[in-house]
This record gives structure tokens, C-alpha cells and sequence, in this order.
């Protein structure tokens, strides 16, 4: 391809609202230009790039038997009603009506579609285990689209969904799923860190997520400096660590009774530490949580008859919409919503409103605590269970309880580990330090169970003829994100630095003049890359050579030939050649040009690609 003849927009000054690498990088080499907030598309460059991340994904899928198929990108609405997230997705999902007044979603994930897809077709456990996949544009109405691609409204997705008659089943799938997304991620040249998880609102039992380190990262890592413990703080766990105000029960029998205490004008846990002159870690702190679409059975809860609103769609779990519950953790810890949502089967969890508080309590807000409360059930976190000497609130303004024992002077309905772990905290399998990196989502697995095929009614017959619901998994990498990350990972001042298994072009060959002897060296040699399987850029542009390998260095094509008049002239014609890396040149024959760098190609996927 000639330089010429593509459409190759290159930059020299970075756009004002490019802030991080990618974003800046893929503007000013050409890949993408901007529509509108969050909207990109790609041009021949960027497009070139994406497609070969897109090849790899699909080639490893296709290598662990998914099946490739193409649903549409709008979906009718009823089957996000049937599964319970027509509601529950909130507003980043993008409704819209037809001429007809029916609804539709503009798809940001795919469960429902792929799962209607399974259930006017699965009649026999004979059809089952089976994975689909999909490579689709999604559209999710973010309401702050940054970074360039990295976080767009618009954006490219592989799906993968699988169906199995049991757990067994679809543990086997979900492992190689994850085998396939590190082969995935080491062929695109990516150096990722497989994170334990939370499902969120997909739903299931387990999840893995596939994170690049970033400084913009949206995710916390908790990761341990003694062993390979690493998971997102929404789902990071660590060694208990109960403090000097969990009594031992010889001890804890000699605590007195519970009293209460004035504490004019003091709220906050700092002001209490201050008061009675302890500290924040012999506090019960006691928050009132609003959650939304619980499933958790609450029907012997307390204080539930009147706190909750009951939803239940067909064929699936009786729902709440909303249900109120007070949180007790330690006083120098904070609660994870993420954890305390997932403990109750809820979509989501948030501090309820002031309003609420007092209505619960009873006392305004900052006066909670567990000892007396009836109106909502109390969930204690693991460090509250052995705490037997608390200070915790009275339910009265300006009073708090001291002394008071998890188990003696409350029972809580309820006991999660609901705390947000933090570096300096212990790995919850060898008890070495955690640590905290910042880090991106390139790809995600889930193990849905039956969420999704109970809700929609899916079911075959077993060889006895009796009816089962399939379990399902659930497998995405987004494709704009994973290519931006690339470039995250592989930058340096000049430009981007491609690994060769994703460069738009193998080679850029650049004459110092494209004319003459220099044309017809250029033009053959050009030829001959390509014969031996590479894919070759040639510059000829009537472009000052400067320019020429400023753009080069910009584009980030592995591999660069300079050809000019002097070092062609002689007995042995030569060719600059400099790999994008490196940062000197080599004479080397043009008659052993195509044969050096062609083995060198080689040699860079077989490293990237492993045995495949």
C-alpha cells in the first residue's frame, strides 16, 4: 500500500480534551476521529488495528468450539422486562419506541437476546453444552464518556454466552474461556492481571475480570506482595482481623452491662474518638442502607411488612423493589456497597436518604445503632461478631451506648463480610501485605447459573424426559478498549510502539526521495515484502525526510527501511533498516532485507502466539 493512496491523517499538535496516551495517540496518528461525546469512528489505520485484535479474539474462540452468530443491536424491550432489567439497568440503558409505540433497547450486553435465541431452540439435553458468541457494537448512555474509547458510548464487544445441563459443565467452560482470554491478551502484546471479581448486575455465582494496570484506572486491585491473591476491591477479602476490642468469651463475661452515655453534640466517629478518648476501632458504626430488587428471602426479616415493596415477575424469584436495612461494621473501617449488594441480592445498595434515617432510628442521623433496633434488620460485618466493649448509638440525639456485646445486646439478622479492603490489610490466603494498584476491565467471565433461563423461561428434557433449566456463563472483552490499551502499554515520546501481531503494517519503507533508482528499489523491495507474507506501507510522498520518520515513529509500525541515493549507489546496495524499538539503524544488503526482517516477524508472533 502506498502512503498515497490511504487515508492517513496524521497530527502534530494533541486535541485539548486527549488526556491520557491512547486517547491523544490515536488522534494524532489517524485511527479514529470524533462525532460526538463518546461517539468515534475509525479510519483505514485504527480499522486496520482493530480488525487484527478482532482476528485474534475470534480465533481463540473458535479454538475452545464457541460458535459465532449475529443477533441484532436492537432488542425488543419485553425480554428485558422478563429477565427484571428493563428496570434494573437504570438510565444507562438506552430505551427507545418505534412508530408503533413498542419498546426496544439499543444493546449494551446481550443475555436476553442470545438467551430468547436458546429458548425456541433447546429441546433435548442432546443439544447442550453450547456457546455462542457474538463481536457486535453495544451503546451503554454513559453519562461522563472520557478517555477517548476507553470509556465511549459506542463500542465493539466479543459476547460469548454458554448453556449446560449442569455446574460441572459449565466449570469446565469457564476455564477454558479464561485459558482462551490470556491467550487472547498475550498475543494482542497485553501484560494483564486476572482479578477475582464481583458479578454485579449480571448476576451469578463467580466471576473473573482481566485488568491492565492504568493510572486512570476505573477498578482498585488488591493484590498480595507474598502470593498470586489478587481481586477487585469490590470483591477483595482479607485475613479477619477482629482488634484489641474483640474480648475472648472468658473475658467477654466480665464486660458490664451496656450504658448509656451523653454525648452532646457528637455524631461522627472523629468526635467520638475525641469524647471518650479511645479509638475509632472500639466503635460500632451503625449505617441505615437502602437496597433495590432484592431477592434475598426476607419474609422473617424485622420490620420488612412495612419496608418493602414486592415484585415478582414470572418464573422468576419473588423480588423487592426496595427494602431498608442497617449496616454494623467497626468504626475505623467502610462499608462495600458492591459486597453488602451481593449479600443481599440486590442490584444495588446506597446510604438511604436523611429522611429514612430518622424514620427508621428514630434519632437523627449520626445517633443509629445496632441495641434496640427493630424496625429493619441489622447486618453485621465478620469484625463486629466478636466486638463485646462497643461504643455504638442509642437511637436518641446526643446518646450513645457503651459497653455494648454483639450477641448479649443484639443479635444481628444477618452477618457478611461487608468491609472494603485496603492496602495494608492481609491476604486472605497467606496473610502477607496487600497493595493497591489502579487498574482497567478489558475483559470479563461469569458464571450466571440460572438467573437469566429461569427468569425467560428456558428448559430442555433430560434422557429420562423431565425438565431442566440450563445454567449459563457469560464471556465479554471490549475490542476499543483492549486496542486503546495496547497503546497504553506500548508508547514512548514519538509515538506508539505497535507489537507486530496488531500493527496495521509490518513494514514502512520511506525513500529519501521517491524518484529515479530510489523509486524502483523501493517499488521491488516492496514487492518482495509482500510476496514473503508481510504487509508493507510505502511512503511516497513528496514529504521532507524528517516528516516522513516523525510519522513513522507516530503510526508505530515495528519495522522501518530507508532507501536513499548514497547507500544504494556502490557494489553492494544497502538499506537503512531500524526496528520501531530501537533507537539506532542498520546498513544491511537490500538483497537481505526481505529475509532478516521477514525471520524477525516471524520469530515476534511465534513468541507472542505461544504454541498456537
Amino acid at each position: 500500500m502506498k502512503f498515497s493512496q490511504t487515508f492517513i491523517p496524521t497530527l502534530r499538535e494533541v486535541p485539548g480534551d486527549a488526556v491520557i496516551a491512547s486517547h491523544r495517540l490515536m488522534f494524532r496518528a489517524g485511527m479514529i476521529r470524533k462525532l460526538s461525546n463518546g461517539l468515534f469512528a475509525y479510519l483505514p489505520l485504527g480499522l486496520r488495528c482493530f480488525r487484527k485484535v478482532e482476528t485474534i479474539i475470534r480465533e481463540e474462540m473458535n479454538a475452545i468450539g464457541s460458535l459465532e452468530i449475529k443477533p441484532t443491536v436492537v432488542v425488543p424491550g419485553e425480554l428485558w422486562k422478563e429477565s427484571g432489567r428493563w428496570d434494573s439497568m437504570g438510565e444507562a440503558l438506552l430505551r427507545v419506541k418505534n412508530r408503533l409505540d413498542a419498546d426496544f433497547v439499543v444493546s449494551p450486553t446481550a443475555e436476553e437476546a442470545f438467551t430468547k435465541i436458546i429458548r425456541d431452540e433447546l429441546s433435548s439435553y442432546r443439544r447442550l453444552p453450547l456457546s455462542l458468541y457474538q463481536i457486535n457494537t453495544k451503546y451503554r448512555d454513559e453519562i461522563r464518556p472520557r478517555y477517548g474509547v476507553m470509556r465511549s458510548r459506542e463500542f465493539v464487544m466479543k459476547d460469548a454466552y454458554s448453556y449446560h445441563a449442569g455446574e460441572e459443565s459449565l466449570d469446565e467452560h469457564y476455564r477454558a474461556q479464561g485459558a482462551a482470554y490470556r491467550k487472547i491478551f498475550k498475543r494482542c502484546g497485553l501484560t494483564v492481571i486476572p482479578v477475582r471479581a464481583d458479578s454485579g448486575a449480571m448476576g451469578g455465582s463467580g466471576s473473573e475480570e482481566f485488568m491492565v494496570e492504568s493510572e486512570i484506572g476505573d477498578n482498585t486491585l488488591l493484590l498480595c506482595k507474598s502470593c498470586d491473591y489478587a481481586a477487585n476491591v469490590e470483591k477483595a477479602e482479607c485475613k479477619p482481623d477482629y482488634g484489641r476490642f474483640n474480648a475472648e468469651p472468658a473475658a467477654a463475661a466480665n464486660v458490664p452491662p451496656v450504658e448509656k452515655i451523653d454525648t452532646p453534640e457528637v455524631k461522627i466517629i472523629e468526635e467520638l474518638c475525641a469524647f471518650l478518648k479511645t479509638e475509632a476501632a472500639g466503635f460500632i458504626k451503625t449505617l441505615i442502607y437502602r437496597a433495590v430488587n432484592v431477592e434475598l428471602d426476607l419474609s422473617a426479616a424485622p420490620g420488612c411488612g412495612s419496608l418493602v415493596k414486592r415484585r415478582a415477575a414470572p418464573g422468576a424469584p419473588e423480588t423487592y423493589d426496595e427494602a431498608f436495612f442497617a449496616v454494623a461494621i467497626r468504626g475505623d473501617l467502610d462499608v462495600n456497597e458492591v459486597k453488602l449488594a451481593a449479600a443481599l441480592q440486590a442490584s444495588e445498595a446506597g446510604l438511604a436518604a436523611d429522611a429514612d434515617v430518622v424514620r427508621i432510628t428514630g434519632a437523627p442521623v449520626g445517633f443509629a445503632g445496632p441495641v434496640g433496633l427493630a424496625a429493619v434488620p441489622v447486618i453485621a460485618d465478620q469484625t463486629v461478631t466478636g466486638m463485646t466493649d462497643a461504643v455504638t448509638g442509642a437511637l436518641e440525639k446526643d446518646k450513645h451506648y457503651r459497653h455494648a456485646a454483639c450477641g448479649r445486646d443484639f443479635a444481628p439478622w444477618l452477618t457478611a463480610d461487608v468491609r472494603t479492603v485496603k492496602a495494608g490489610d492481609r491476604c486472605p490466603l497467606c496473610g502477607g501485605e496487600l497493595y493497591e494498584k489502579k487498574g482497567n476491565e478489558l475483559g470479563h467471565i461469569f458464571k450466571l447459573g440460572s438467573k437469566y433461563t429461569a427468569s425467560m423461561g428456558v428448559s430442555y428434557l433430560d434422557e429420562n424426559g423431565k425438565s431442566h433449566i440450563p445454567v449459563m456463563g457469560c464471556y465479554g472483552i471490549g475490542l476499543d478498549r483492549t486496542l486503546a490499551s495496547i497503546i497504553e502499554e506500548h508508547h514512548d515520546d514519538q509515538g506508539i510502539v505497535w507489537p507486530v501481531s496488531v500493527a496495521p503494517y509490518h513494514v514502512i519503507i520511506i525513500p529519501i526521495k521517491y524518484s529515479g533508482a530510489v523509486k524502483d528499489a523501493c517499488d521491488a523491495l516492496a514487492k518482495e515484502l509482500e510476496a514473503a507474507g508481510l504487509e508493507v506501507l510505502l511512503d511516497d510522498r513528496d514529504e521532507r525526510a524528517g516528516v516522513k520518520f516523525n510519522d513513522a515513529d507516530l503510526v508505530g509500525i515495528p519495522w522501518r527501511i530507508v532507501a536513499g541515493d548514497k547507500n544504494l549507489a556502490g557494489g553492494i546496495p544497502r538499506v537503512e533498516v531500524k526496528r520501531r524499538s530501537e533507537k539506532e539503524a542498520r546498513l544491511v544488503p537490500l538483497c537481505e532485507t526481505t529475509a532478516e526482517i521477514a525471520a524477525a516477524v516471524k520469530a515476534e508472533l511465534t513468541a507472542l502466539n505461544g504454541t498456537r
